[in-house]
């Protein structure tokens, strides 16, 4: 399941010994698990903190308790603490911690709403924007919601259809095309007003 180096194990009892409470172990959890943001949350926990399903890993001297809902992203995990002459730094790859793309016999929601969060999103961010997926109707028509700062911005149009509808229907198989359903005239910070397009 999760793989904990021998130094990263002495570096936690050190850890833990320098806090003195006895019982206090460390806790891992994946944050925002499943999108391009993931990333993971390691603290101090004792068995008040803890909620009960967690998975309790035992370690030389200590427990390492793992969320119950981030063990299908921390599967296969690698926690290693390499010594340094300034220190020394803690190390956690997780290679599932983005999700996985559905396969391709997975339903078209699924596979749309994957490539929406890992490529389109992304892109939009870098804009203060994003888009949620509404719906995928029956003849494979992705309706689109936008948010942020592509809510009510004058170049919508563009990203729809030259960057959003082109991604998709290149990356997912049976999308005929792309709608939006946003009202933008409710839009209250734009990245670029309608009337500066």
């Amino acid at each position: 399941m999760i793989n904990i180096s021998e130094t990263a194990q002495t570096h936690f009892r050190k850890l833990l010994e320098r806090e003195s409470m006895p019982g206090l172990g460390v806790r891992l959890s994946a944050v925002h698990a499943g999108t391009p943001r993931a990333d993971v949350r390691l603290e101090f926990a004792d068995s008040g903190d803890l909620t009960g399903d967690e998975w309790a890993i035992d370690c030389e001297g200590f427990t390492l308790w793992l969320d119950a809902t981030s063990v299908p992203y921390l599967d296969g995990a690698e926690i290693d603490y390499e010594a340094r002459a300034t220190g020394g730094q803690l190390q956690i790859r997780a290679p599932k911690i983005k999700g996985e793309a559905p396969p391709e016999a997975a339903s078209l929601v699924e596979r749309v709403r994957w490539v929406v969060e890992q490529d389109v999103n992304p892109q939009l961010a870098q804009h203060r924007g994003h888009v949620t997926v509404q719906e995928v109707t029956a003849e494979g028509v992705v309706v689109l919601r936008f948010g942020g700062g592509c809510h009510g911005c004058g170049l919508v149009d563009v990203t729809l259809k030259q960057g959003i509808e082109k991604t998709l229907m290149d990356k997912v198989p049976g999308v005929t095309a792309v709608r939006d359903a946003t009202d933008h005239d409710t839009g209250d910070a734009p990245y670029m007003p309608r009337d500066a397009a």
